[in-house]
């Protein structure tokens, strides 16, 4: 007997809740829970179809609220800001382990999709620990959060390259170059519909945005700017976060966030479910030397970056070495990198992120008695005079 697709809808999300629930009860984030359980279930969802659209557009609503954060003028002000940082940040995290898979016998390809993978913080988990730990007021967490945003706005950019060379495009000048000019052509045309039209259209919000059918023009736009971005061959998330630039502009970010956070967390889960079943482990845990060492260096280049790009940003060697140690958690973009993967590189990626984020909660749990270990609990915290950059 064919069990009804209403019936297995059902039985999914109580299971996510039910996972979720234990997850948040010992303290693991519901990303690594929400994997495992795709991992376990994996073989009766395999191939799904539906679960995997109804993933694809969570991830886009997640990523067209994060780019409703951030009006055009913020954005450029922020990445100025964390400017050295970042730029330390992605020769690191992603040049350097890119280079050590190549070293160890990778091929480009999933060298650079491996680099992808251990570039970004998890912003997701990072807010979480941030407000649960009550360190959302200390100093390093401007810091930190914009070396988030930073990431934020590199990462989409770095999936629609990837996306581009995983859909078989060669890699040369001539590719790469249509791929830029892409990519270049669809930054350019949110930063102009939403200077031109939608920082206009205030009063039109106004107006029409407690119509019950206004939430179809929201996500609409945001589905449309995502697909519009896959068929340019690049990245949904990219679109989606260009969409929330565009929405950024008419400044009523919270109303329009209320109208779409309740469609985010119901579907967003189901991503990081069909990702897990998407893994397989049936050659067992491959590459295992390499693992190790991407492992160990994902966390000393995060907390050089923290460190340094702290101090650079004005901070104490205490305040910065304790943003470093908090920011070697991997999450949902890296994720999104490694489900372009295949075969042992997504068995592999996977094993990496499901660790990195353990691994990142002790260290960011554990940050302030490390480092009052290193400079002792006296050690000057004041921040420096931001003139003095």
């Amino acid at each position: 007997m064919v069990i009804p697709e209403l019936l297995s809808a059902g039985v999914i999300l109580l299971l996510l809740f039910i996972t979720g629930f234990i997850g948040m009860k010992i303290k693991i984030p519901d990303v690594v829970i929400f994997i495992l359980l795709g991992i376990v279930v994996g073989g009766m969802l395999t191939g799904s179809h539906l679960l995997h659209f109804s993933g694809e557009v969570g991830i886009v609503l997640l990523f067209f609220m994060l780019g409703m954060e951030f009006p055009i003028k913020q954005l450029l002000s922020i990445a100025k800001r964390v400017l050295r940082a970042g730029i330390l940040d992605v020769v690191l995290s992603f040049g350097v382990t890119t280079a050590i898979c190549l070293v160890m016998g990778l091929d480009l390809l999933a060298s650079l999709i491996i680099g992808g993978v251990a570039y970004a913080t998890s912003s997701s988990i990072t807010a979480k620990m941030l407000e649960s730990s009550k360190r959302m007021a200390n100093p390093e967490s401007e810091f930190m959060l914009g070396l988030l945003i930073f990431e934020d706005l590199v990462a989409p950019i770095l999936v629609a390259v990837l996306v581009g060379l995983t859909a078989g495009m060669a890699l040369t000048a001539g590719s790469m170059s249509v791929l830029v000019i892409k990519v270049v052509a669809l930054v350019a045309g949110a930063i102009i519909l939403g200077t031109f039209l939608f920082k206009k259209l205030g009063p039109f919000f106004d107006r029409h945005m407690k119509n019950d059918l206004f939430i179809l023009f929201v996500i609409g736009l945001a589905l449309t700017y995502g697909g519009l971005a896959l068929y340019l061959d690049l990245s949904e998330v990219l679109g989606a976060f260009l969409a929330g630039i565009m929405l950024a502009e008419v400044k009523r970010t919270h109303e329009l966030e209320l109208m779409v956070v309740r469609f985010r967390d119901l579907l967003m889960p189901l991503f990081f479910l069909y990702f897990g079943t998407t893994i397989s482990f049936s050659e067992g845990v491959p590459m295992v030397t390499l693992l190790i060492l991407v492992l160990l260096w994902s966390i000393v280049a995060k907390i050089i970056v923290g460190f340094f790009g702290g101090k650079w940003y004005g901070l104490s060697k205490k305040m910065s070495l304790r943003a470093g140690l908090s920011l070697t958690q991997r999450g949902e973009f890296s994720i999104i990198i490694a489900s372009l993967a295949v075969g042992s590189i997504k068995a592999f990626s996977s094993v990496f992120i499901l660790t990195s984020a353990m691994m990142g909660i002790l260290l960011f749990q554990k940050a302030p008695a490390i480092v009052n270990k290193v400079y002792g609990k006296k050690a000057k915290t004041a921040v420096k005079q931001m003139g003095s950059l």
